[in-house]
């Protein structure tokens, strides 16, 4: 018998990279099957655990720096299955009138994050595409949370990587981009090319099995992301290196976090 947090509709049998970083994060809304592939995983790239958690790290920080630059409205892309630290918990911690809108395509993080969203009022999780942004923008309950009129910051920390070539993911941030206003901001973490290419290789062939490959760039690539937006320091960056909280927080290497990682402000 599945747990009662288990929608109807999920196949416990099929890994999911949801699930899977969940499982990373010290989570617990996963199944056998997503934390065999995660072993897998840490088999091939011993701290992909560790970068994980450096990615996560990176989001609270660059939630803590827009909130503190007068940021009130968050979109999360891919928000996955809540872990401890989630966007509404840090933006609404500082300033309570936050509003943030989650948005993910796994049933199970939707469940979940609409359970632990239950009577807030200021923040809400959606089943829906980040590729299809125009539907995102049209739902109701989106434009009830959010004022598109307004300043808001899209998140798109450790997904882009999951949406292939075919796919267009530039295309995709641009229309996110031109639903916002002059002084809103983009925040992408995502997995970069020409770092320890024979683990990220089996990495990838180990991703190929879930329900959402991964596809990394190149640094020229994942920094197209930011066309039409202001990079602000230090720029495209490994993500330890962005705004650490403290000196002792930065690995000798950089980029053994393996994900390039950039906020952008729009002109």
């Amino acid at each position: 018998m599945e747990p009662g947090w288990v929608p109807e509709s999920v196949d416990v049998d099929r890994p999911s990279l949801a699930r899977i970083y969940d499982y990373m994060l010290g989570g617990f809304h996963n199944f056998a099957v997503d934390r065999e592939l995660a072993r897998a995983a840490i088999a091939a790239m011993p701290d992909a655990a560790v970068q994980a958690q450096a990615n996560r790290a990176f989001l609270h920080r660059a939630v803590r720096f827009l909130v503190d630059r007068g940021v009130r409205q968050f979109l999360d892309l891919g928000s996955g299955i809540p872990t401890l630290g989630n966007v509404h918990e840090i933006a609404q911690g500082i300033e309570p009138q936050s509003r943030v809108v989650y948005v993910d395509i796994d049933p199970v993080a939707v469940s979940h994050s609409q359970q632990i969203l239950a009577g807030n009022e200021r923040a809400i999780t959606i089943h829906a595409d980040m590729r299809q942004p125009e539907r995102i923008f049209a739902d109701e309950q989106v434009r009830r949370v959010l004022d598109l009129d307004e300043p808001f910051a899209v998140l798109a920390v450790a997904v882009l990587h999951a949406i292939s070539d075919a796919d267009n993911p530039h295309r995709s941030i641009a229309a996110y981009r031109e639903a916002q206003v002059a002084g809103s901001y983009l925040v992408v973490a995502h997995g970069a090319e020409g770092v320890r290419d024979e683990e990220s290789k089996r990495l990838l062939e180990i991703a190929a099995r879930t329900t959402t490959p991964l596809t990394r760039r190149t640094p020229e690539d994942i920094a197209r992301f930011f066309d039409g937006y202001e990079l602000v320091p230090p720029g495209l960056v490994w993500a330890s290196l962005w705004h650490p909280d403290a000196p002792s927080q930065v690995p000798d290497r950089g980029e053994d976090s393996g994900n390039l990682v950039g906020v952008g402000r729009k002109l």
